[in-house]
């Protein structure tokens, strides 16, 4: 059986249920590489230039861990999944980043995603990455509808039960499921506090210093982009800029905006140094959380933030929200 490599890190979050789907229907055994360590940050920083962004140096880490323990490894490059929204270079260019730093990985499955060439295009991209196991065309429409079955019951999954990226996916695997539904809305919240990022951001405890962890243990009650339905988070981006022009934008942007009209006692918004997307909307995003009145703090984390630095401003936050409430 081929093995396929997919790093935990960056798109990971979004469309691993989906990926996983479609490779097992097409007969392979996809190998996930293993959470995030210091050594993983550490190898994967080595690879890159110093003014790399810190997600890239996480995935390049991921590959370089899974680089003997498969035959490939699945590294898309996703310019746009919605008509004129396109992602951020570093998207593109992922597949050409892997190889030009991580020689020694074994080939790359590069499947070029570009909703904006039509149809005809998309079903070309994905038709080639078929067949790689099969010439058999209806096994591949077959496996696709599986798939997108799949990503629509995970994002399904996560609005209407309010489950992060990582709890939906263990619900989806059928493991922990007592625990879930127990902790997925904690009776004990004293606040209610809406983080927003980007889940590769957020859902990585290591380079995010474990802050929904954190947050939950002050008795916080932890609302993410992905609790909200594409649609409120498409809403509230038009809502405060008009319209979508960056892919993930309702992430942050989205799902400030959502939860700022919703009444959270306060806001979080991470974000990656030197992303300069991201950079713009935590300006927006504060200047929504100063309109309505919210508590708000923005967190902008590399590979030298320290725990206690994170810690101190997290009490700092919450201390503020406690002597509002009182």
């Amino acid at each position: 059986m081929v093995k396929i490599g997919i790093p935990r890190a960056l798109l990971y979050y979004q469309y691993y249920p989906m990926w996983k789907a479609f490779l097992e229907e097409m007969g392979a055994e996809t190998v996930l590489s293993p959470p995030t360590t210091e050594p993983m940050l550490t190898a994967g920083s080595a690879r890159v230039v110093g003014d790399t962004c810190l997600p890239v140096k996480v995935f390049i880490g991921h590959v370089l861990s899974l680089a003997d323990k498969c035959d490939y490894i699945f590294i898309p490059a996703i310019t746009s999944v919605r008509p004129k929204v396109y992602n951020c270079p570093k998207f593109l260019g992922l597949p050409e980043t892997a190889r030009a730093t991580v020689p020694e990985s074994p080939a790359i499955i590069d499947t070029h995603i570009d909703i904006n060439k039509g149809e005809k295009e998309l079903w070309q991209a994905i038709r080639k990455l078929g067949r790689l196991f099969t010439h058999d065309d209806s096994r591949i429409r077959r496996a696709v509808m599986i798939a997108r079955q799949a990503h629509m019951d995970y994002r399904q999954l996560m609005s209407s039960q309010r489950l992060n990226s990582v709890q939906a996916m263990e619900r989806m695997s059928a493991s922990l499921q007592a625990k879930h539904k127990s902790s997925a809305s904690p009776p004990t919240a004293r606040h209610t506090i809406a983080v927003v990022g980007h889940p590769y951001i957020l859902h990585d405890e290591l380079i995010s210093h474990r802050l929904v962890a954190r947050l939950e243990q002050f008795q916080g009650e932890v609302l993410m982009p992905e609790m909200v339905s594409a649609e409120e988070l498409e809403s509230a981006v038009c809502g405060v800029v008009g319209r979508v022009y960056w892919a993930f934008e309702d992430e942050l942007l989205g799902a400030a905006g959502h939860y700022l009209g919703n009444g959270v006692d306060g806001v979080i918004a991470v974000t990656a140094f030197g992303c300069g997307p991201d950079s713009l909307m935590l300006h927006i995003v504060g200047r929504q959380a100063k309109l309505s009145h919210t508590p708000y703090t923005s967190l902008v984390i590399d590979e030298h933030t320290a725990d206690a630095g994170m810690v101190t401003r997290l009490e700092a936050f919450l201390d503020m929200l406690h002597r509002r409430k009182n």
